[in-house]
């Protein structure tokens, strides 16, 4: 395999900016400059650059899926409802 010309950097010993920063004591990326306040505001813009990717649900939607979530949880009441009755039933037979 041939070398590239002016390579200062060798798998065991990596890259060079990292020992000049290793050396100096400084820590990577923008987290290292920025005190409690700037990492606070930095973590707040982000939040709302995310926010605004976001996709969200028209009021149609929106009711679709409350209406099938509210439909959803009724239905599983019921089974534990029937199930916990069919129990409570099996345990008094057995134990009178």
């Amino acid at each position: 395999m041939t070398e590239a010309l002016g390579s200062t950097a060798t798998p065991e010993s990596g890259r060079p900016e990292d020992e000049v920063a290793a050396k100096k004591g400084r820590r990577g990326g923008k987290r290292g400059k920025k005190g409690p306040f700037g990492r606070l505001a930095l973590f707040y813009r982000q939040v709302v650059a995310e926010l605004r990717k976001v996709v969200w649900p028209t009021r149609h939607q929106l009711t679709t899926y409350t209406t099938v979530v509210i439909i959803f949880v009724v239905i599983m009441i019921g089974i534990v409802t029937l199930i916990d009755y069919g129990f409570s039933n099996a345990v008094k037979y057995v134990f009178g």
